[in-house]
């Protein structure tokens, strides 16, 4: 997210030729933020895996901490136990994270130049909105990531990423059941992804507008534009990711029960997002329950944001997007 400054640049050779313009523009912001989500996804993967186990309960690791899990992972099923899933989660992750980044682009202009609507709501606004578009397009592989992470060696019921398609798909009602738990994902998905743009963008206006010797740096593409140095990208990230999850984490822990379906015992309790939440809360409580993994979220958010926002930052300079 480049600073303000460079919106009106990027207008400019529209006049042009608008048409071909916006697709190159789209394209490379699709390709700065399909990197930028592949890069913080592949740095967190083994505490992604250790979450989804702890979320659900797997009965192997149930009665484990996050650091306790993360030890006794590889020694049941190897070192590369951690990164489970992970295979699913790239296929998933680029268009995810080009999407969202790019909606977030296109929905802030928009609200800005359309709607009217400026100032710090229009990031909260344009991030929900960009966080729900990412969602709707890549749920479905979101799924089947889920079901492949929470496997463990010897007790496989899927062999793949094509296979677990093929047996969702025909034992647990077609298409329908790719989008279990898709309404806790949404309304979860637009606090978190509104909250993290609007903390990031927050931060970043606010340093360059009042510390811009100490916490900016002329941008690669244009030196009249100034951009967050590196370690205050990764600063202001960081804090935006521990925000965001900390107000939708219960929303993630019945997205992740849902999304499990058939796999966990009690199934036919998680039905839906009230049912669900309520279910958790009055087998495991609050702590033991709704917020269940939540050291292990703020240990993989932080570094997970920081890295987005980050590289995302470094690929719109690289791109020539500022």
């Amino acid at each position: 997210m480049a600073t303000e400054a460079s919106v009106a640049s990027a207008g400019q050779p529209q006049i042009q030729g608008p048409t071909q313009f916006d697709l190159y523009y789209w394209l490379r912001s699709f390709v700065a933020g399909g990197v930028a989500g592949c890069c913080a996804k592949t740095t967190i993967a083994p505490l992604d895996r250790v979450k989804i186990l702890l979320q659900a309960h797997n009965p192997h690791y149930k009665h484990l901490g996050v650091f306790a899990t993360l030890r006794a992972v590889p020694k049941k099923e190897g070192f590369l136990g951690l990164y489970k899933g992970n295979g699913a989660m790239m296929v998933r992750i680029f268009p995810y994270g080009a999407i969202q980044f790019m909606a977030f682009d296109n929905y802030k202009k928009f609200l800005s130049t359309k709607l009217g609507i400026s100032g710090h709501i229009h990031r909260l606004m344009a991030g929900s909105l960009a966080g729900m578009t990412a969602v709707i397009c890549t749920y479905p592989l979101d799924v089947i990531r889920a079901r492949l992470a929470f496997q463990v060696t010897g007790e496989h019921r899927y062999t793949g990423i094509a296979n677990a398609f093929y047996t969702i798909y025909l034992k647990e009602g077609g298409i329908s059941g790719f989008y279990r738990g898709l309404t806790p994902t949404i309304i979860g998905m637009a606090p978190y992804a509104g909250f993290s743009f609007f903390t990031f963008g927050t931060l970043k206006s606010l340093g360059l507008h009042h510390f811009p010797e100490l916490l900016g740096k002329p941008s690669l593409d244009n030196p009249d534009v100034l951009v967050l140095k590196t370690h205050v990208n990764l600063l202001c990230g960081g804090i935006a990711g521990a925000i965001a999850q900390t107000l939708s984490y219960p929303l993630d822990v019945a997205r992740r029960r849902m999304q499990l379906g058939a796999v966990l015992p009690d199934s036919d309790r998680c039905l839906t997002l009230t049912n669900t939440l309520k279910h958790v809360y009055s087998q495991y409580g609050i702590t033991k329950g709704l917020y269940r993994g939540l050291s292990l979220n703020y240990i993989r958010c932080v570094p997970s944001q920081a890295v987005a926002f980050t590289t995302y930052e470094f690929m719109k300079q690289v791109l020539h997007l500022n």
